[in-house]
């Protein structure tokens, strides 16, 4: 076994699990945290798809059946993370739990009964030797910090993670995450996912039971805007005018089996216009745009145009869709506000985006617009872009997990059998 006496990183998040070793700049495995099985399959079958499985090129993913061990970002189902993990550790790893420690990211404000099962998942079925549990927002702080001196100086910044089912406005001081002050949004990639299978099947033809297909269309296509009136005009146009107007194609299951961009590069180029002002001039050579074809809308093809941009803005103006909730740029104000004034200013200053609904063109642009008005004219706004948003949280824990001192923030499974979880737990206070 490759690995045996190393630290184990698992970042185990609602989306996509991250596994690999620490000190390890990046995982080995970025995998679906879920189980999945075709439609053709007996319901009786036990041929469930895990993790890496659903990634195989030769997988047709049409309307398959999901399994996930995380709802609302939370451990509700110990049988299905078994299987994923099982799948990630043997296999992808190939390392052996029970020479080998563990560090897990959780979910921050996780119940006593979810840490109680998580604690017999990793100790009694997987037998590590040792735990350690770190929440994320003071991993991506501490990752960033190692590798820019005014956050290493400063010691405090505030984590946006807009994640898979929901998003944190977390302050972070001294690599300890100031819970009184995190400020939650019950919004995702899960809602906007969702949203965008609403919009399509209303709009175009039925993909409710397509939830893999419908993610990588939104994470394609979708973009934000920053204009959404002016947007909202040009993406009324007819097809030859529309700038927004692109086409997904389902897969047939015969030819290919993945779904993917009918012209991905065109899609691309129009997923954010330019600001005001330059606008007349894009359309005045824009003779692309007239030789564009009506595309024919096949059974196997569905049309965007304004979707691309009015599912990200959910998390900008949720009260716009219904939603009595605050925008994410309310969020991250109430948050600082929540902390003593003397670090607000520099809260603000450093802001830092990460998980994988960040990575939107022109995220960053949007709530640095968003948020200016909001905060003092005396304080300076600083937005600060992962090199890699979905990895942030992982390589966090690969540092602390090569740092001199894991070893002494770990629970080991004698400590957990001898004292139980409940006190055991107690040295995760963040």
């Amino acid at each position: 076994m490759t690995g045996g006496s190393r630290v184990v990183v698992i970042d185990n998040g609602g989306g996509l699990l991250k596994a690999g070793f620490g000190g390890d700049k990046d995982p080995i495995a970025v995998v679906p945290n879920c189980i999945a099985k075709s439609p053709g399959s007996n319901a009786n079958s036990k041929k469930w798809l895990a993790a890496d499985q659903l990634q195989a090129q030769d997988v047709d993913v049409t309307g398959m059946t999901l399994r996930r061990p995380i709802d609302r970002g939370y451990l509700i189902n110990t049988e299905v993370q078994r299987e994923v993990w099982e799948r990630v550790l043997r296999t992808l790893l190939q390392v052996d739990p029970t020479n080998s420690s563990l560090l897990l990211v959780e979910p921050q404000f996780n119940p006593p009964g979810l840490q109680h099962a998580t604690d017999e998942l990793v100790f009694e079925e997987f037998g590590f030797n040792s735990l350690c549990v770190a929440d994320a927002p003071s991993l991506v702080h501490l990752y960033e910090a190692s590798r820019q001196p005014s956050l290493f100086h400063t010691q405090c910044s505030l984590v946006v993670d807009c994640g898979f089912s929901f998003t944190h406005a977390s302050p972070v001081l001294q690599n300890f995450t100031l819970n009184y002050a995190v400020r939650r949004m019950d919004l995702g990639g899960k809602a906007l996912t969702n949203y965008l299978k609403e919009l399509v099947s209303y709009r175009s033809l039925n993909v409710m039971d397509e939830t893999l297909l419908i993610d990588d269309a939104k994470e394609k296509l979708c973009f934000v805007s920053l204009d959404v009136p002016r947007d909202l005009r040009l993406a009324s146009l007819s097809f030859k005018d529309n700038p927004f107007r692109c086409s997904y194609i389902l897969p047939d299951g015969i030819t290919y089996k993945k779904g993917f961009v009918k012209d991905l590069d065109e899609a691309r180029r129009y997923c954010s216009l330019p600001v005001e002002g330059e606008l007349d001039k894009k359309d005045g050579d824009s003779g692309i745009d007239k030789d564009r074809k009506k595309p024919e809308l096949s059974q196997n093809e569905f049309a965007l145009t304004n979707e691309r941009f009015l599912v990200p803005e959910m998390l900008f103006h949720p009260i716009d869709l219904g939603m009595n909730q605050a925008g994410l740029a309310e969020c991250i104000v109430r948050a600082a506000q929540a902390c003593h004034p003397y670090i607000q200013p520099v809260l603000y200053q450093s802001i830092i985006l990460t998980g994988g609904s960040t990575l939107f063109p022109r995220f960053a642009e949007r709530l640095q617009r968003e948020l200016r008005p909001l905060v003092p004219e005396e304080y300076q706004v600083k937005i600060i872009s992962q090199e890699n948003p979905i990895l942030g949280v992982w390589r966090g824990g690969s540092v602390l997990a090569s740092s001199p001192d894991f070893e002494s923030m770990c629970v080991t499974k004698s400590e957990y059998e001898e004292m139980g979880s409940a006190r055991c737990r107690r040295r995760f206070f963040h």
